[in-house]
């Protein structure tokens, strides 16, 4: 990683965090494309590291508003998908998982944008979760479906109960690909660096989460992430 892929690389990880910390999407959507156009080496692995102390963060800051138990339901829906997600990933090249990451943050982006409102149930939420350890696990990206969930909550409910399913989903995800000897110490690395862009843009959505328009943001983050993964799709 050259000097200058890595600034570029702290700004958009600092940006992230910051939308994700204030909305409770977006680090992902925003950052598997551009892993993905800067070497697509780094996905999933990398993403999700980088992920671990966001949520933590996020979900501590706000944690008297989680849904336990539509957490639990997600959580063990999660669970059956990370197995699928590490034979998709297993299964795939390097040039596939660009396609496959652009391709996942478009349907993702476009249901978060048009589906129409429900209320989290135990079916649903088990379902959210299957799908999320599925494409999570293969591409670094499962965060609308969770936010389409929860879409209709209250901002401290979203962002709280979405970070705790990430930080429990992400850390099951690193174990199995710990296990199928996926993770590699360069992908380790890029975490190590720009870990401290996650904290600095955490800490800036904590000023800030209260004040913005989150329907605004979240659907600048959805643009945005159409637009990227459209762009991996053809590059792919």
């Amino acid at each position: 990683m050259s000097f200058f892929v890595f600034v570029l690389l702290t700004i958009a990880v600092a940006a992230a965090a910051f939308v994700q910390g204030s909305v409770g999407i977006g680090f992902a959507l925003i950052m598997a494309p551009i892993f993905a156009l800067v070497d697509a080496q780094y996905l999933p692995v990398t993403l999700l590291i980088l992920m671990l102390p966001l949520n933590f963060l996020v979900a501590w800051r706000e944690r008297e508003a989680i849904d336990f138990s539509g957490a639990k339901w997600i959580t063990v829906g999660r669970f059956v998908g990370t197995f699928i997600g590490m034979a998709v990933l297993v299964a795939i090249t390097v040039r596939q998982l660009e396609i496959a990451v652009g391709v996942f943050t478009v349907l993702a982006a476009i249901v978060a944008l048009v589906a129409p409102p429900f209320s989290p149930a135990r079916t649903s939420s088990m379902g959210v979760g299957l799908f999320t350890g599925v494409t999570e696990t293969a591409t670094g990206i499962g965060g609308p479906p969770l936010a389409l969930l929860y879409q209709h909550a209250p901002g401290p409910v979203l962002r709280s109960t979405v970070a705790v399913c990430f930080l429990v989903g992400e850390i099951i995800s690193l174990a199995v690909l710990a296990i199928a000897d996926q993770v590699r110490s360069d992908q380790l690395l890029a975490a190590a660096y720009l870990v401290p862009a996650v904290f600095f843009g955490s800490a800036l959505s904590r000023l800030a989460h209260a004040r913005l328009n989150g329907g605004a943001v979240r659907l600048a983050v959805l643009v945005f992430s159409i637009a990227s993964g459209l762009f991996l799709v053809l590059k792919g």
